[in-house]
């Protein structure tokens, strides 16, 4: 990357800085103790990871809706472990989880100081699929709102990553050329590959250690971005 002279750098928010695995569980552990105590949390999200990756792969290609979305990652998952409930506490659940989610805001090791590394040499941004409203509670209440000169979220941009015109519109809020930008993020197919596809350079946080193309610029922890950037 040092061949190329990078000016922005945007991030993922959701598992790449924002600790989602660990918040989440944290907040269903809250809801699940005050409302359905004989649901164990780790059997529950047991199930529910790959339920909910699987439904936003959905969302992401506008598969399913904003709201199906939030009901069936729930119901599919309460199925899985043989738990009777209503739709209407089911409905509940999704509004209170929605709520309490950005109560949680464990961020990835090395968050803050490579923030304030980069923030020293480049403008920073996110680019996110997550719902407007939440990304801002969690970027304000797990305070590294003052890092970032834009946030792009998809409902502000119409579309989702990995299309391109998310990555468009965030480089025109960003005032941001595609050839001097970088995008850092957990997902191979949205952040990566869609920021591939749109112009940008890329790198991949692969903080699970999965097997990628030889190709692919990646780091296992966040302060590795230093040997990019």
């Amino acid at each position: 990357m040092k061949h190329t002279i990078i000016k922005d750098v945007f991030f993922d928010l959701d598992h790449t800085l924002w600790d989602f695995d660990r918040n989440s569980e944290l907040t269903f552990d809250t809801i699940f103790n005050k409302n359905h105590p004989t649901i164990e949390t780790k059997e529950f999200i047991e199930k529910y990871v790959p339920i909910n990756q699987a439904c936003w792969k959905l969302y992401q290609y506008d598969k399913i809706t904003h709201a199906e979305l939030r009901y069936n990652r729930l119901k599919h998952s309460f199925d899985a472990i043989n738990y009777t409930i209503s739709d209407q506490q089911i409905e509940d659940i999704a509004q209170e989880y929605i709520q309490r989610l950005p109560e949680n805001n464990h961020l990835f090791d090395g968050t803050f100081e490579v923030l304030e590394y980069l923030n020293q040499k480049y403008k920073l941004h996110i680019i996110t699929n997550g719902f407007a409203e939440v990304q801002f509670k969690k970027i304000s209440n797990s305070n590294i709102g003052s890092y970032f000169q834009t946030i792009t979220n998809s409902e502000m941009a119409g579309v989702k990553k990995p299309n391109p015109i998310i990555f468009e519109y965030a480089l025109d809020l960003a005032k941001a050329k595609k050839e001097s930008s970088v995008m850092i993020g957990d997902c191979i197919e949205a952040d990566v590959q869609g920021a591939l596809n749109a112009g940008l350079d890329a790198i991949f946080f692969n903080e699970s250690n999965v097997d990628v193309e030889q190709n692919i610029k990646q780091v296992n922890h966040l302060l590795e971005l230093k040997k990019y950037l």
